[in-house]
């Protein structure tokens, strides 16, 4: 369990690479769920669109939130959008762009599961198989309107026996399945040409804009990572102060029991005292509330 925290740490603060690396595993792993998915169309009317659809549009919900929790930017892009502006106004080009990019990261394993769906033909074949115009296919004559819904309710079984040999319920199953198959063909398709747009003409507008959102964008996350280890210092150097205080006034009671206690200044000869003036949970918590409310500018100068 620590090593899993651990691992999760370190995705939560790893870098723009990293966060890619993160994003094609999950895309592998939407291929490697749906090959070893066991799909079971129920072949009843009433459920098989529910439960065609459901397995096309849910997993892919699922992936997308697992891909912004997995993102430690859409935490940061969030926190920089609701933050008050204090001293340091909020650059709403950044806050697009962070959002742009954890978008972009988040859709790329649900985008796979629905292609990889469609290509396959399964859940398309369940979904649509009972909506299908029987005059089109041959072998529903002299049949009634709810035995024919039933027994296209029954194409994706094949192991009914009602339909196991069936010509019509192989010629309804091929015309859905090349529906299926030329809608994700030509999704898939329609993406590649929207990312070789995207990359091909995005010299042609404003460089310097884009720049200095990304840059801006990347401050912001490496600032709040260092915030939080200046804070994990601190609590630990103030806790450190509050022990030995704690100690210090138990000195008499001590001595009592034959303890030995450090003299005051003893071991931090030589080191900077960062909490000097910061003596009291109050002051920690307007400090804190400082930094919330006030950000301080970006000059340094």
């Amino acid at each position: 369990m620590d090593r899993f925290r651990m691992i999760f740490q370190y995705f939560q603060s790893s870098s723009e690479s990293v966060m890619n690396g993160i994003c094609g595993l999950l895309a592998l792993a939407s291929v490697k769920m749906y090959t070893s998915f066991d799909f079971s169309c129920p072949c009843l009317p009433q459920y098989n669109m529910a439960y065609g659809l459901g397995i096309m549009f849910i997993p892919p919900i699922i992936l997308f939130l697992c891909g912004l929790i997995l993102n430690r930017q859409s935490l940061v892009m969030l926190e920089e959008w609701r933050r008050p502006p204090g001293c340091r106004k909020k650059d709403l080009a950044v806050i697009r762009y962070m959002c742009s990019s954890i978008m972009q990261r988040a859709m790329v394993a649900p985008v796979i599961w629905i292609i990889v769906t469609l290509l396959d033909g399964k859940c398309l074949i369940c979904a649509f198989s009972g909506s299908m115009n029987p005059e089109k296919f041959g072998g529903f004559a002299n049949v009634s309107t709810v035995q024919v819904q039933q027994l296209l309710a029954k194409v994706p079984c094949k192991d009914d026996e009602l339909l196991r040999n069936s010509t019509s319920r192989k010629a309804v199953s091929r015309y859905l399945r090349c529906w299926s198959q030329a809608l994700g063909w030509s999704i898939l398709l329609i993406l590649i040409i929207a990312a070789f747009l995207a990359r091909w003409l995005r010299p042609c507008f404003n460089q310097a804009t884009l720049l200095q959102a990304r840059h801006w964008s990347n401050y912001i996350d490496i600032e709040q990572k260092i915030f939080e280890e200046t804070c994990c210092e601190h609590s630990r150097l103030f806790a450190h102060k509050c022990i030995l205080h704690f100690f210090e006034s138990m000195r008499q009671e001590i001595k009592l029991h034959s303890f030995s206690l450090p003299r005051e200044g003893e071991g931090d000869e030589g080191e900077e005292d960062p909490l000097r003036g910061i003596t009291d949970q109050d002051k920690v918590n307007k400090l804190l509330e400082t930094w919330f409310y006030e950000k301080p500018p970006l000059d340094v100068s």
